[in-house]
């Protein structure tokens, strides 16, 4: 495993693991003991992944499992839109590595589809950690967890998946984070710290499933349906409903081709 020459020219690192409990949590541990990034912790197979709300991600070997530890982002109340700069550079290493990007798309908040189902996901955390500064004694790090099956797609599960293996393209896990680490610099040096997000946004909903369809939002108390607008500029979901529009920050999005998931594992 390497990282992409734009990535090392950068000062990117990279940590490597034949097995690991979950990357996340390792970039986590790393955190707290001090380490700021930005840094790549990836491994060949991972005993306990998580996906967001602490789902398990079934983690095969094969296929990608990586988090990129970063600090010194930008504000922290623009930490949540790295997620849109982790989607964004993701969809532009696959495409650029399998090409037909119309096989390809982005699914809030945090899913990345192929001919509908999922491939992958992104798991977006942040940490608070001590800076040995009194003056600035505590310090918030970003972790983005990033996991696309290249391999083979679990089985079993509620909703459909695939893994770039069904595009008929070999993707290695190394040759996809050689490029995602690329792509993820390009992404980010046009996000500037939050400064870009609307260039940025831009280019998530062109990428993006459901932009002007029925969906449905499963919310903590209730599930809504209406028509997935747009995103406004804090990057929440726009749902045009019987009742108005409403603004949402987190959410279960169900899809008219994907009416029979239950829910993303990550």
């Amino acid at each position: 495993m390497q990282l992409g020459p734009v990535a090392r020219a950068q000062g990117v690192r990279l940590l490597a693991f034949d097995e690991i409990d979950s990357t996340n949590d390792e970039a986590r541990r790393l955190a707290a003991a001090g380490e700021r990034g930005p840094l790549w912790v990836v491994a060949a197979r991972q005993t306990k992944g998580r996906g967001r709300l602490g789902r398990e991600w079934i983690s095969s070997s094969g296929n990608l499992h990586a988090s990129l530890l970063l600090s010194g982002f930008g504000p922290e109340r623009s930490a949540p839109q790295l997620g849109f700069v982790a989607g964004v550079a993701a969809f532009e290493a696959l495409t650029a590595l399998v090409g037909d990007a119309s096989r390809f798309a982005l699914k809030w908040p945090n899913d990345l589809l192929l001919d509908g189902a999922k491939l992958g996901g992104i798991l977006l955390e942040a940490v608070s950690a001590p800076t040995g500064d009194p003056r600035t004694p505590r310090e918030v790090k970003a972790i983005v967890g990033i996991g696309v099956n290249c391999r083979a797609a679990p089985v079993g599960l509620p909703f459909e998946a695939r893994a770039l293996a069904d595009t008929g393209a070999t993707v290695s896990p190394a040759g996809l984070l050689a490029r995602l680490s690329d792509e993820w610099i390009a992404a980010f040096d046009a996000w500037r710290g939050g400064e870009g997000f609307a260039t940025l946004r831009a280019r998530w909903l062109e990428r993006a499933a459901g932009i002007g369809a029925e969906i449905r939002v499963a919310l903590p108390r209730e599930t809504l349906h209406g028509r997935f607008e747009t995103l406004d500029p804090l990057g929440r979901l726009i749902l045009a409903t019987a009742d108005g529009e409403r603004a949402i920050d987190a959410g279960e999005v169900m899809l008219p081709e994907l009416s029979g998931a239950k829910g993303a594992r990550a």
